[in-house]
């Protein structure tokens, strides 16, 4: 059963607490490139759900100290809690479970991470069988390790039996302002589901929150830094942060 809904007094549970929207951050750029935005998902009071560790489309060859400090920061006692997870490339499902698995260990040795964020991850009902066994494996590395999968579409609804959070939307804001949620997303509650979204102004950063909080989505990224070629729109900090730190920190149910 996902962790983020059991028991009920879990921390896994008590970060993403119902109702209560908080950030997933998908990956910033290398810390020795972006010390300043690794700094700031430790600022206390930061609704930080979670945050992605990318070295290098995984853990990398060796450990990394960079990644190592900033890692060590967000295990903290002081930085609030939030989860580290290591980013796992699933490329829709064709890497190897043992490949998958091998990453995992070394992010686990080297990092301490407390879960996975397993990017790219199929949605087809085909791979949900494949899916379950890597989830299954990762879960045999630590208790309470909290998994995401990033689709970044809406997979076939067996998937939210299969992890503690889908990633049901990642891309524009273009796209997002327009989109719609699955029917069976009404089923489960808003912290098994996060939106990424780039490419959002600041005059309508309140319409953001609004639709994710409509579509039922515990956690989520918003940045006014937009994907286009080879740029990676999650690698530097929204140009807005504590306006959005400020937001999101204190919505509540509507």
């Amino acid at each position: 059963m996902p962790h983020l809904t059991t028991p009920p007094g879990s921390p896994a549970a008590a970060e993403t607490e119902a109702g209560r929207l908080g950030l997933g951050a998908p990956g910033y750029a290398h810390p020795l490139l972006a010390p300043v935005e690794w700094a700031e998902l430790t600022r206390p009071g930061t609704p930080l759900h979670w945050a992605v560790l990318n070295v290098t489309e995984g853990p990398g060859g060796r450990p990394d100290p960079h990644c190592g400090d900033a890692a060590a920061k967000l295990r903290a006692p002081g930085a609030g809690g939030p989860r580290l997870l290591g980013h796992l490339a699933m490329r829709d499902g064709t890497r190897p479970l043992a490949e998958l698995v091998a990453d995992a260990h070394r992010f686990r040795d080297w990092y301490g991470v407390g879960g996975f964020y397993l990017a790219d991850a199929p949605a087809d009902r085909s791979e949900l069988a494949f899916v379950r066994r890597v989830v299954d494996a990762l879960r045999g590395l630590g208790e309470q390790l909290l998994i995401v999968l990033g689709h970044g579409t809406h997979p076939y609804a067996g998937y939210a039996e299969a992890a503690d959070q889908l990633v049901t939307f990642s891309g524009a804001w273009a796209d997002y302002r327009w989109s719609q949620v699955a029917e069976w997303t009404a089923e489960h509650p808003p912290e098994r589901f996060c939106h990424l979204v780039h490419g959002v102004p600041r005059t309508h950063l309140e319409e953001a929150v609004r639709i994710a909080r409509w579509q039922g989505a515990g956690t989520v990224w918003l940045t006014d830094r937009r994907g286009a070629g080879d740029r990676d729109p999650w690698a530097s900090m929204p140009g807005y942060w504590d306006e959005i730190v400020s937001r999101i920190g204190t919505s509540v149910s509507e």
